[in-house]
């Protein structure tokens, strides 16, 4: 398996830490809203690749926390009158319904800040009492310049790094580029620490997350979206390195960003293009919506637009149809095998295609090429049932490591019977019922 990793610059062989095993954990979403696409890429992103490795034999531990506390979920608290604790449980649902709708698993820990607060303010502490940090007035800010390496992530200089999102000029730093590891505030939920009531900057919090899940100072994959590189995991890291000495992870991937419409104008909160998940799953549906997605590499920008959705829907129901006349075919010879070897040499393909680097649009390639080699042996007057059951599990294989969830018509046996009905109807020349039948068994999709 070979990644890019945003840390080195460079692809590189996967290597993972413990033989076997793959450790990883993505930045999820601060849950004020429901998810807008941008948000449901690296759903789709690290799914993919969480499916890949499984593919290959690794056993993965796969973490994405909830950011559960912050200034937007108590503003929207205060405005509809609940509890923090109500907004966010009502967003985390819709996110999790947006992973379903998508094909993607949940991830097998989903820590949330407010469940993870005595560990966060520890941490914190310890930066303090190490000289990384510093407290002026009950806030709390990281010392970037204790941190030698500060830049390296993102491969900027700190001379010339300019201050960021997320990241507050006032004359309290003593440094513009420091940021915010615990804020005092007497408005909406907050805790008790060690340098008075408050809550924790975004940027301590899943470094904490990662080492109270894996129990290890460093894991395998550290990934998210584009935007986070800096100061985010810049950030994050530049933290586990002044408590413990780590990068925190091994390789860094980030997913591009999203284009929206013909003219690829960047999807902004400000230009007021967002694109809210469930709608579009709504309007085209899950599968192609994950197509979509998965058509263009992960770390380049993906534009969106109606256009591209429904090419998605047309190449998702040129193998919907195939796959389930190839099951239909099987089952009147009673040869479907559910356990039947994948096709060698088009699996092959397509997993190779996949060790590149989740080369996607190349694994998509190869799975066309393998749905056009079933069409053909479909058109034949003898069928090779051994060869079919071989192309209808490594196509299913490929659509399973994708993330492309497709219901296939289960036969009936009044399928069947229908399907025998019109052979002995052109048998007999009886074309009326004929052609009835033969629209019937169009219809299902099953010739």
């Amino acid at each position: 398996m070979k990644l890019y990793n945003s840390y080195t610059q460079q692809v590189e062989d996967f290597v993972p830490m413990e033989a076997g095993k793959v450790n990883m954990y993505v930045c999820g979403p601060t849950v004020y809203n429901d998810p807008h696409i941008g948000n449901a890429r690296p759903i789709v992103v690290f799914d993919t690749l969480y499916k890949t490795f499984e593919a290959l034999g690794y056993n993965v531990t796969y973490a994405s926390n909830y950011t559960d506390v912050d200034d937007k979920i108590i503003k929207k608290a205060i405005e509809e009158n609940k509890t923090e604790k109500e907004i966010t449980d009502r967003y985390i649902e819709s996110y999790k319904q947006v992973r379903k709708d998508l094909g993607a698993r949940n991830p097998d820990y989903t820590p949330r800040v407010t469940e993870t607060m005595d560990k966060i303010i520890h941490f914190i502490d310890e930066l303090v009492q190490n000289g990384s940090a510093y407290v002026v007035d009950q806030d709390v800010y990281f010392r970037v310049n204790s941190d030698s390496h500060y830049g390296e992530l993102s491969h900027q200089k700190v001379d010339d790094l300019l201050v960021g999102a997320r990241i507050d000029e006032n004359d309290k730093k003593e440094n513009p580029l420091d940021f915010t590891l615990w804020k005092k505030t007497d408005q909406g939920i907050q805790w008790d620490s060690p340098w008075g009531k408050g809550r924790p900057g975004w940027h301590t919090e899943c470094v904490v997350m990662i080492q109270d899940v894996f129990k290890k100072p460093a894991i395998d994959i550290h990934g998210g979206g584009l935007d986070l590189k800096f100061p985010h995991h810049e950030n994050e890291m530049a933290q586990a390195r002044q408590t413990c000495n780590s990068t925190l992870a091994n390789t860094w991937i980030h997913n591009g960003m999203i284009n929206v419409g013909k003219d690829k104008v960047k999807m902004s909160k400000s230009l007021g293009n967002v694109m809210q998940a469930k709608d579009l799953i709504e309007e085209f549906g899950g599968p192609a919506c994950r197509w979509m997605m998965i058509s263009t590499h992960y770390r380049a920008p993906l534009t969106i637009s109606e256009t591209v959705l429904e090419n998605a829907q047309k190449e998702i129901s040129k193998i919907q149809k195939p796959m389930s006349q190839a099951k239909f075919q099987l089952c009147l010879a009673d040869k479907f095998d559910l356990n039947a070897l994948k096709d060698e040499a088009s699996w092959k393909t397509f997993i190779e295609a996949m060790e590149d680097d989740l080369n996607t649009p190349n694994a998509i390639s190869a799975l066309q090429s393998t749905v056009k080699e079933m069409n053909q042996l479909l058109r034949k007057r003898e069928l090779d049932y051994d060869k079919l059951n071989q192309l209808f599990a490594s196509i299913s294989g490929m659509l399973y490591v994708l993330g492309i969830d497709l219901e296939f018509h289960q036969p009936s046996e009044e399928d069947k019977q229908l399907y025998c009905n019109w052979k002995q109807a052109v048998c007999n020349k009886d074309y009326a019922t004929a052609d009835e039948c033969r629209a019937k068994l169009m219809e299902l999709g099953l010739i």
